[in-house]
């Protein structure tokens, strides 16, 4: 980047009118916070004046603009020298805030890449999941690692290339040699040229270039039989049959390109899903597809840039052509950006007629097909649910909360989240209980689902919470039901079912219960989704508690200790793993532990002795006691 600017706001003195007013007309990447200073949401634009004051007119809004707007408390800018600055600035911005509002891949997980050195003299294949720039060649990503193992297995079986990890000269040569898997680069036994063939095979191979390759071995073939090399020709006559199979797999297209991405996409009511195919060499050699939820009411083209951008950001390997059906507002600075990143000429094609066209529409049909059957599985569980709780409509949001205590201390709740049938740990919710003072379940239940509710309905932090339940499930009985319908009844226009999920004597899930005690005949799956549902909200309780009580038990025996500060005490019980332990230990083991003094030492030392000293007192000598925590 040549150069940008950085123009930030400080909040407590930030007037949005005011600096709408201020904007620069000025190619820049523009960031909206909340009042909790969260980045919620990254963009570019050619005119910073122009495109930011778009979001605060009052006309043309979608309902997730709305949403994100009514959420911003300030926002800063970046001035740049052009447009393609700005895009790379804010692809890096996205991956690295992850702002809600924006269009992210939300499998964050790193997939597997086929990596070939091939600015080694000898090199190997292997399989990696971290991409650098460090002149290799990386095929993938595969989105099935066992696929990737199985590729890298079939190389390394039909092929005499090394397998160590670490190539060094040495005195002999391994076992892989004596078993003709390796030709023994390590001892010379080969030069570079003639292992540099292998490796050419290989990468053909992988960029799904076979028929060159199988050419090339029925040659050999002929040549080693015609010498009357039989050993030799039945092995190539053997990697020939497995690249065969290997090729079968691979569907073949009638699309005359030769490396390109076709890109689908389909929109539900629900959610949007994008499906991509992988041809190399004229041929399909996989597919992937990625989802995402409440996007339904942006563009298409802007989906498909926002996708790209993050998809391809890290990506290795970058085909020379990506097929989709929308015409990118964006596709020039977008062509640059990709072309820079391989090095070599990148261009987007929306094709209108003919094979490529099929190909995109089946590209298309495939998103199509997966979103369906996706949520085919989510409608039916939905609708189980529905007939079994005798609803009106579909419980699409189901909330469940937990009390967890040790005789009324360290109160607190967990609450978890079921939409569209599946349990979302990430909405899950912790409360600590701030007017129950006694050991009260029922009145904590009330408190929790009270505030639970007014953080939607009186607007506290209701984004934090989202919509209100269909229904809540109790994590107990009749008394936690009649707890939660209180809790209710102080929203009279409120209509939210309330169940209870109760135990056998094994504290096993055994039945859902309504509110007048009457069990509901459920099938075995949806228990089983119920169970889970059940010990999830129950986890994310007992985890917080036992958070909480090991926090305030570890302040209270260790920070009496003088000479014991926060950096000490973490390396304390780094180094012991319990408060228990720190009391059982030694001076010399404690001063092996880093900023512990000899008189630190002493200090843990002599508190443990007077607290024997007051158990002798009391007459309790004869029963040695250890710290609880």
């Amino acid at each position: 980047m040549k150069g940008f600017s950085i123009v930030m706001k400080v909040k407590s003195m930030f007037n949005i009118e005011e600096e709408l007013k201020k904007l620069p007309g000025k190619p820049g990447v523009y960031v909206m916070h909340d009042k909790d200073d969260t980045i919620i949401y990254v963009g570019k634009a050619v005119s910073l004046k122009n495109r930011v004051r778009s979001y605060f007119r009052k006309t043309n809004k979608t309902e997730r603009i709305k949403k994100m707007v009514s959420l911003i408390d300030h926002f800063e800018y970046i001035v740049v020298d052009n447009e393609a600055e700005a895009l790379i600035l804010e692809c890096n911005l996205i991956k690295k805030n992850r702002p809600k509002f924006n269009v992210l891949l939300k499998d964050d997980k790193t997939y597997p890449y086929i990596k070939i050195d091939i600015k080694s003299e000898y090199p190997n294949v292997m399989i990696t999941r971290r991409v650098i720039n460090d002149g290799a060649k990386y095929f993938g990503p595969y989105a099935n690692p066992g696929a990737a193992k199985e590729m890298v297995d079939f190389i390394k079986q039909k092929y005499k290339i090394r397998q160590c990890r670490n190539f060094k000269s040495t005195t002999r040569p391994c076992l892989n040699y004596h078993i003709k898997r390796c030709l023994a680069p390590c001892m010379g036994y080969v030069t570079p040229e003639e292992y540099r063939k292998q490796i050419d095979e290989i990468i053909d191979l992988l960029d799904g270039k076979t028929d060159k390759i199988l050419k090339e071995l029925d040659r050999q073939m002929q040549e080693a039989s015609a010498k009357l090399d039989f050993e030799n020709a039945a092995y190539i006559r053997d990697r020939k049959l497995a690249i065969e199979r290997v090729s079968a797999k691979q569907k073949v297209s009638n699309i005359s390109e030769n490396n390109i991405d076709v890109i689908g996409l389909y929109k539900s009511e629900l959610e949007v899903c994008i499906e991509i195919f992988f041809v190399r060499g004229s041929k399909m050699i996989g597919r992937e597809h990625y989802f995402f939820p409440e996007l339904k009411d942006m563009e298409d083209g802007e989906i498909l840039a926002g996708f790209i951008k993050q998809y391809y950001m890290d990506n290795p390997n970058i085909p020379n052509k990506i097929m989709l059906r929308e015409e990118l507002a964006e596709k020039d600075v977008l062509e640059q950006w990709l072309s820079t990143i391989v090095g070599k000429k990148v261009e987007f094609k929306s094709p209108k007629k003919g094979e490529k066209l099929r190909f995109v529409e089946m590209a298309e049909n495939n998103a199509k097909v997966t979103l369906e059957n996706k949520e085919k599985d989510k409608s039916e569980i939905l609708l189980e649910l529905k007939d079994a709780l005798k609803m009106d409509k579909l419980p699409r949001k189901i909330e469940t909360f937990d009390i967890s205590n040790i005789s009324g201390e360290f109160m607190v709740a967990g609450m978890c989240v079921m939409q569209d049938g599946v349990i979302k740990k990430n909405l899950s919710r912790k409360f600590k209980i701030k007017t129950v003072l006694t050991q009260d379940d029922p009145k904590c239940m009330e408190e929790v689902v009270t505030r639970r509710i007014a953080h939607s309905i009186d607007g506290q932090n209701g984004s934090g919470f989202g919509k209100l339940p269909d229904a809540i499930f109790a994590d107990g009985g009749i008394t936690q039901i009649r707890a939660i319908r209180t809790a209710i009844n102080k929203y009279p226009k409120l209509d939210i079912k309330i169940f209870g999920m109760v135990k056998n004597d094994k504290h096993q899930t055994r039945a859902l219960i309504d509110e007048n005690r009457n069990e509901i005949p459920i099938s075995e799956n949806l228990m089983n989704l119920i169970t889970r549902f059940q010990d999830t909200v129950h986890d994310t309780a007992i985890t917080y508690h036992r958070k909480l009580r090991e926090k305030a038990i570890t302040k209270s025996e260790l920070d009496d200790i003088k000479g014991i500060g926060e950096a000490k005490k973490k390396e304390l019980l780094k180094h012991f793993g319990s408060v228990s332990k720190i009391k059982q230990a030694s001076k010399e083991e404690l001063m092996q532990v880093k900023g512990i003094t000899e008189k630190i030492a002493e200090e843990i030392a002599e508190k443990e002795r007077g607290k024997e000293r007051e158990r002798e007192r009391e007459g309790e000598r004869d029963v040695p006691q250890k710290w609880e925590f």
